[in-house]
């Protein structure tokens, strides 16, 4: 995460000639002050690294930053959520299975989250995108009588 993020403010600052069209990237260059929220991510991951004990270097970090937030849809939140799982589930399970319990992943503290599905540039979001909390609301679905 800290080294897709600091490549990505690169591409941002126009540093770099790589990773210039990871769909990722369209939630900062959409912004006014992409740069700012980019080192708002970069700093909110710093901080995180640094409460778990890793020494990340804050001096990477651009010096601009934002008071505003990005929105996130929960569609978003839950693919990339489902897309962690998978990857863990083959890197580490042991964190996969502690991770199992969570029942709403939290954003990270720059985004708010808001009602939507996966966003159309994510790879594999065709109509069948399942949510996360599909049992819920299939179970709601059933007890409206849909």
């Amino acid at each position: 995460m800290w080294r897709e993020a600091l490549l990505a403010q690169a591409v941002l600052n126009g540093k770099t000639n790589g990773y210039l069209h990871h769909p990722q990237l369209l939630r900062f260059r959409e912004q006014r002050l992409a740069v700012g929220f980019i080192a708002e991510y970069l700093r909110a991951v710093h901080a995180e690294a640094v409460r778990r004990g890793y020494q990340f270097a804050a001096e990477r970090v651009d010096p601009s930053g934002t008071r505003s937030h990005l929105t996130v849809s929960r569609g978003q939140l839950e693919f990339e959520w489902r897309h962690l799982m998978a990857k863990l589930g083959t890197r580490d399970p042991q964190r996969r299975a502690r991770l199992a319990t969570v029942k709403a992943p939290q954003p990270h503290p720059l985004f708010r989250v808001v009602r939507g599905e996966a966003a159309q540039w994510e790879k594999g979001t065709a109509p069948t995108n399942e949510p996360l909390l599909s049992t819920r609301r299939k179970r709601r679905a059933a007890e409206s009588g849909r």
